[in-house]
């Protein structure tokens, strides 16, 4: 069987604000943007080099969804970046406006520091120091 992750719902308040902060401050590519009808509309974003998994960027529609945006998680970091040089990506994010809620702090399983997204959700920036088959982090 061969299966995958392919894409992760994200609440966001507007699509242009997220698709904004994801292509510039991230630098993520935007891979799709359609029109669904009635302003909804299918956005997807992917990190750099395409590999892996991406986000749909959904607007949230109605009070209990609009209540998520920026705590999807209950505060847990709920994505994970994993890049293959932490200290590019980290000084380039910073210097794109990027708010890091900590410094960088090497752990057993690599180098990482936590930050937050234009809704104020909590990611990992992580440059593992094994990407070999099912290894997470805590």
């Amino acid at each position: 069987m061969n299966q995958h992750l392919s894409l992760v719902s994200l609440v966001v308040a507007d699509y242009d604000e997220a698709i904004a902060f994801f292509t510039g401050a991230l630098d993520f590519e935007l891979c799709e943007d359609t029109p669904l009808g009635g302003g909804k509309r299918w956005v997807v974003v992917r990190p750099p080099g395409g590999a892996g998994s991406g986000l749909l960027l959904a607007r949230a529609d109605g009070p209990a969804q609009v209540a998520r945006i920026g705590d999807q998680t209950g505060g847990r970091v709920f994505l994970f970046l994993e890049t293959d040089d932490f200290d590019r990506d980290h000084a380039r994010m910073i210097a794109a406006g990027v708010r890091f809620v900590e410094e960088p702090r090497h752990e057993a399983y690599g180098v990482v520091a936590v930050f937050e997204d234009l809704c104020g959700n909590c990611w990992d920036l992580i440059q593992r120091k094994s990407t070999h088959g099912c290894e997470t982090s805590p």
